[in-house]
């Protein structure tokens, strides 16, 4: 193998991986914006908490009408801002999908309420989050469908 077939072959290389590298960087950005979201609601940094969200952001969960941003904004400032209670959110994440400028995040959110009488509920809400790159360059969530766990706790609006 000459000097120029190898140089060829190298190139080829870093073609085919800079794609498969890309999607790992996009993957672990992704785990970490999520994953940071998580320690800010739970810290109630509430100055902070929908810079996940697209101000195009749609969520759907069944039987619910759809929110917007500003909808699913205002119920975690809400949220965040009742002195009488305590939310806290576990994040598992089962998939990260990246195709492209769009994610697909299976995943599943925890939220643990603790009552004024101490007393704690807890839901369990699977779904799917689609992020899309935002104009400031960050991943932000443009869709969060969310389903009904088998014996999720029901109450309140969601």
């Amino acid at each position: 193998m000459n000097a120029m077939s190898a140089l060829v072959l190298v190139l080829a290389l870093l073609v085919v991986q800079v794609p498969s590298a890309m999607a790992g960087t996009a993957e672990d950005d992704i785990r970490m914006r999520l994953d940071q979201w998580t320690r800010d609601f739970n810290a109630g940094k509430s100055g902070v908490i929908c810079e996940l969200l697209s101000k195009d952001l749609k969520y759907d969960f069944r039987g619910y009408p759809e929110r917007d941003y500003q909808d699913v904004c205002d119920r975690l400032h809400r949220s965040l801002n009742d002195a009488s209670r305590r939310y806290a959110y576990g994040l598992d994440i089962r998939e990260v999908i990246v195709e492209g400028d769009l994610v697909v995040v299976r995943l599943s959110w925890t939220l643990t309420v603790r009552l004024p009488n101490g007393q704690t509920v807890t839901s369990v809400e699977p779904g799917m989050d689609v992020l899309r790159k935002d104009a400031d360059g960050q991943w932000k969530i443009v869709r969060y469908i969310a389903y009904e766990a088998p014996g999720r706790v029901a109450g309140g609006d969601e």
